[in-house]
């Protein structure tokens, strides 16, 4: 099957929702039907996590019913992390809404980044995230969860074939970046779709470099360093194809993996 994807490559104004929410809709507004559109982490707030309370939403505040009915429009499924109040906790959390606009997935971060105080702010996710859609099974993951290769291969064993990745992945770590989601990618035999922002906050610089990789580990589509739109076709029907030419999963060792 062929899906379209775009990545919205965007800098994130930080801790002013209304005006990243104004970006998104400009930076989305010219992109036509599409199948999947993916935005960056945090993308409404960027990590302005000392105001965390202030700006967590609801799974149907504000800002997801942006994303809903950007999917509408588009008749798209459209994906991307923001801040998120569930009960005592707040998350970052990857909300999915499929082309009606209904909320079809929804993931907390599981990986919580100490060096960005991430723990200090936020709560874990205590579970992975897998969403039915249309050409496939596709898993869920934020930013720092790309260092847990464990993570993606639990995805693999329930038959996932697309890697959602909503990120702001700072400089100087590039090579980090481009390795690890190739490493994703060829280990899994799996699409990734990773979206990265640009620009900067007060801590840190962002580079871009959103990606699109093949199951075999080849780069499709690689955003700049500057605000973009990337779209391609993919043909999920390679994914199969690489399991099949190079039976990596079907040859694991599983019983001697166990702890």
């Amino acid at each position: 099957m062929r899906l379209n994807a775009c990545i919205v490559q965007m800098d994130i104004a930080l801790g002013h929702p209304q005006l990243n929410r104004e970006r998104a809709l400009a930076l989305t507004a010219h992109l036509g039907q599409q199948d999947i559109i993916l935005l960056p982490e945090l993308w409404s707030t960027g990590y302005d996590l000392q105001r965390a309370g202030e700006l967590a939403e609801s799974l149907d505040g504000i800002t997801a019913g942006i994303m809903a009915e950007v999917a509408k429009q588009h008749q798209s499924y459209v994906g991307g992390s923001i801040l998120v109040r569930q009960g005592e906790g707040i998350y970052n959390t990857f909300l999915l809404f499929n082309p009606a606009g209904e909320l079809a997935a929804h993931y907390e971060k599981a990986h919580l980044f100490g060096l960005m105080d991430e723990h200090m702010y936020l709560a874990p996710g205590q579970r992975l995230v897998v969403a039915e859609l249309p050409w496939g099974k596709a898993g869920l993951s934020i930013c720092y969860d790309l260092r847990f290769p464990e993570l993606y291969r639990c995805y693999a064993d329930q038959g996932v074939g697309l890697l959602l990745i909503s990120a702001e992945w700072p400089n100087p770590r590039l090579e980090h970046w481009r390795t690890l989601l190739r490493a994703r990618a060829i280990e899994n035999q799996s699409y990734v779709l990773a979206a990265n922002r640009v620009g900067r906050d007060k801590n840190n610089g962002f580079f871009g470099h959103s990606l699109v990789i093949d199951p075999w580990g080849e780069i499709e589509a690689e955003g700049g360093s500057e605000e973009q739109v990337i779209c391609l076709e993919l043909d999920t029907e390679r994914i199969a194809s690489a399991r099949q030419r190079l039976p990596v999963l079907f040859d694991r060792r599983k019983e001697l993996y166990k702890e």
